[in-house]
């Protein structure tokens, strides 16, 4: 009797639980690992140029992984930034993108994306120099090696 109530519940529960996994939602995934060629890495524009920020992580030579991120503004320039301010960084914990502006997760600031890259200091997002190359965005390894100190209390 005890098996045959066992397997009632399991015939029960069984369907409800599929419908609560099927119906949560997705938890995002985390900034896509990249590696350089040649002490630089490209990044096609067409992947970034959907006015969403896109998060990137990179090993710096020393060995710390270097979180940033890469857009297409809203007056059409291609921007990128450390996942950190000047700020917050010792917090560990960047940015998330609500809309047009990017907010420091620990301080809460909304920082308009077309700032990015044109205002330094505080708690904007420290600016990661890049160019355009055709149709790419080239970040030289040497930039990401000089900006590892922002992620010394990376937690995640």
């Amino acid at each position: 009797m005890k098996n045959l109530f066992g397997y009632l519940l399991l015939l029960v529960l069984l369907p409800v639980s599929l419908i609560a996994c099927s119906t949560a939602p997705s938890v995002a995934s985390g900034p896509t690992v990249i590696t350089p060629t040649d002490g630089e890495f490209r990044i096609p524009l067409a992947s970034i140029d959907d006015g969403k920020a896109h998060f990137y992580k990179v090993k710096a030579d020393d060995g710390t992984l270097v979180t940033f991120f890469a857009m297409k503004s809203n007056d059409g320039v291609y921007r990128a930034a450390i996942d950190a301010c000047d700020v917050c960084y010792k917090a560990g914990k960047g940015y998330y993108q609500d809309g047009d502006f990017m907010v420091c997760e620990n301080c809460g600031q909304r920082f308009a994306s077309n700032k990015i890259n044109e205002v330094k200091g505080g708690c904007n997002p420290a600016p990661l120099t890049r160019t355009v190359s055709g149709d790419q965005m080239v970040i030289a390894m040497k930039d990401i090696n000089a900006n590892t100190w922002y992620m010394k209390y990376r937690i995640k």
